[in-house]
């Protein structure tokens, strides 16, 4: 794979998230059931290896892996921003519909709320997993990405 994507390459499903060249993606609740097509189509566009929860420094986004057992949603976005850059976002990783560990949307809903968060959009992206983009007060009123 090479380190410097072409935008204009549709077959990588990881440009539908947006990140750009260069970034710092923290990524949290890795586990052998996550989509190795997304996490490496990430690190192309980005350039670099996603960060796990061991990084000492800020991030510019974060991918959380998240399942309907992996413990209180609330918590873990609440968690996760504190890795986060001010404007950062964070992409909600959740198995889809049918799929084991899929956690309804109103829950996502309310998680995202009591967590502070404003929840932008979701997508496809991966063959078992949804994306939900979830930004900080400063990521929706314009801040940076």
């Amino acid at each position: 794979m090479s380190a410097t994507a072409d935008p204009a390459d549709k077959s990588n499903p990881a440009h539908r998230l947006g990140f750009e060249k260069d970034q710092i993606i923290q990524e949290l609740g890795y586990d052998e059931d996550t989509d190795q097509e997304l996490r490496e189509g990430i690190e192309e566009i980005t350039g670099t290896d996603l960060v796990d929860e061991d990084y000492d420094d800020v991030a510019d986004a974060v991918l959380l892996w998240h399942r309907d057992d992996d413990g209180d949603l609330t918590d873990s976005l609440v968690d996760a921003l504190e890795y986060l850059a001010e404007g950062g976002l964070i992409w909600l990783l959740t198995p889809k519909t049918g799929r084991d560990g899929h956690i309804e949307a109103s829950d996502i809903a309310d998680a995202a709320r009591t967590a502070g968060l404003s929840q932008t959009s979701s997508i496809a992206v991966a063959k078992d997993w949804a994306a939900t983009r979830l930004a900080t007060k400063a990521a929706s009123k314009g801040g940076k990405r």
